[in-house]
């Protein structure tokens, strides 16, 4: 599935094509390609960008797998292990699993990877957006 924001003054559209699909009943892997843009003055991957496409593939992953149906669910909290760092113009994943749903929660964890190498590890607590009224 493509996700992507049409409207240029959301900070969604920072981290450019988004790509998300479900790979199991509770996982999903989301994918950007990190451009200069993305990079910090080591040129690599910034550890914000980094931080901000776990985020938004919380969100993401959790619609692809049907557990959020609208987007003013937010993150309670999220904490983040950097291991080495991603590279620029190649293909970055986040590996969401879903750990488990209550009425207002989602628990979930994963993994950022590039090709083979875990560059970080995640866990993060989602709350769901109150039903309308």
């Amino acid at each position: 599935m493509i996700w992507e924001i049409t409207e240029e003054e959301r900070f969604n559209r920072v981290l450019g094509p988004f790509r998300v699909r479900k790979e199991s009943e509770t996982t999903a892997r989301c994918r950007i390609w990190p451009q200069p843009i993305h990079s910090n003055l080591s040129d690599v991957v910034h550890g914000g960008v980094v931080m901000s496409f776990i985020d938004i593939s919380l969100f993401a992953g959790s619609r692809m797998l049907g557990i959020l149906h609208a987007g003013r669910s937010v993150t309670l909290d999220m904490t983040c292990q950097f291991m080495v760092p991603a590279v620029l113009e190649k293909s970055l994943d986040a590996e969401v699993e879903i750990l488990r749903e209550t009425g207002r929660l989602v628990f979930l964890r994963g993994l950022v990877v590039q090709d083979a190498v875990k560059i970080a590890a995640f866990s993060a607590t989602i709350r769901k957006a109150s039903p309308p009224k």
